[in-house]
């Protein structure tokens, strides 16, 4: 008898059990000792919400809405995996790797068709030494009909993920990289030592040298919105306002660069008062109830992103799967709010360190 699934942990230890184990220790592992994944989550447990009035819980009109450039979202959740159909049905953004094994047009085309309308996609971008093709992403995304860029700025190089690098890590032969059109840069048909191929991948072909002018060169290439993912403190995300950002992820990669940086929560108020209202703040990492997000609402943030728990959902029962996690997370949410007496998200008032 299967057993009912009934928190994002009982997705991933389902998961566990079904993935080959380089691809799950691949999707689950940090950098080095991994102490910066732990404390992503342990994170959201340093922070309490504070109840409103005790007569306000009752008969409480939910509003599980945000507005994101100008395109009103369902709820706080953002999906950063290409895994769309779920996304689409329920209304949620999703955010396309550059690196993903789908093109630009085919996730587009993908959701036209089933929806007769494209969802709302936005492109993740890393900055590669060859300049012209960075650009020929972003030219396709904007043809396709993305709503936004966001690059990537704290990867010059791969981190040091001791599992990849144990399990010499590569994609399968029947997948690739499919934005690129070159075996090098399509990740395949290569041979990459002992190495954790994809940290070979990233030296050879990511530009190390990326710096705030970059930021303005990119803004002067398109006419989406640009946001930079990877922000840690107050300084970076006041620069990244004055090179004329449109918005910020609070993220360290899913503790997947540099073991020993801050949990993203931990640094995501400072960095919402360093912008000063400037632009929009999210945040990812360590997310895994709905209580998390609306701890990283009530600290600031416009809306959280997830990355590990869908994949989670979709190993175990594919599409469907993914469409549980983010069912669960919804009432999740949902219920934290109607219990500590939100009716809207964003409301620093309603949260306090212990």
């Amino acid at each position: 008898m299967s057993v009912q699934r009934v928190c994002v942990s009982d997705f991933e230890e389902e998961a566990r059990k079904v993935l080959p184990k380089a691809v799950y220790d691949y999707y689950h592992s940090g950098a080095d000792e991994q102490r910066t994944l732990a404390d992503n989550i342990a994170a959201f447990t340093r922070y309490i919400l504070c109840f409103g009035p005790i007569i306000s819980h009752t008969n409480m009109e939910i509003s599980l809405s945000t507005m994101l450039f100008f395109i009103v979202h369902q709820y706080s959740i953002i999906v950063r995996l290409c895994f769309y159909p779920a996304c689409q049905a329920m209304g949620i953004g999703m955010m396309l790797s550059s690196w993903a094994t789908s093109t630009i047009e085919e996730v587009m085309s993908a959701m036209t068709a089933k929806s007769g309308t494209g969802g709302v996609l936005w492109l993740q971008l890393y900055i590669y030494k060859n300049r012209e093709l960075t650009l020929s992403l972003v030219q396709r995304a904007e043809e396709a009909g993305y709503k936004a860029i966001f690059v990537t700025v704290d990867t010059p190089y791969l981190g040091r993920r001791w599992d990849d690098m144990r399990n010499r890590f590569k994609l399968p032969p029947h997948l690739s990289m499919s934005n690129f059109s070159t075996a090098s840069l399509a990740f395949s048909e290569e041979n990459y030592g002992n190495d954790s191929g994809l940290a070979v991948y990233v030296a050879k072909a990511i530009d190390p040298t990326l710096c705030w002018d970059d930021i303005t060169w990119l803004k002067n290439h398109t006419h989406l919105p640009l946001i930079v993912k990877g922000i840690l403190n107050g300084e970076d995300a006041v620069q990244a306002v004055n090179y004329g950002v449109d918005g910020i992820v609070v993220s360290n990669h899913g503790a997947r660069q540099l073991d020993g940086v801050p949990a993203t929560l931990d640094v995501l108020e400072e960095v919402v008062q360093a912008v000063q209202g400037r632009c929009d703040v999210f945040m990812d990492g360590g997310v895994r109830k709905g209580s998390d997000i609306l701890k990283a609402l009530a600290l600031g943030a416009k809306a959280v992103f997830i990355g590990r728990p869908v994949l989670w959902g979709l190993a175990c029962q594919g599409e469907q799967g993914v469409t549980e996690v983010l069912k669960l997370l919804k009432e999740e949410l949902r219920l934290a709010m109607a219990l500590s007496g939100n009716s809207l998200p964003n409301t620093p008032t309603h949260i306090q360190q212990k």
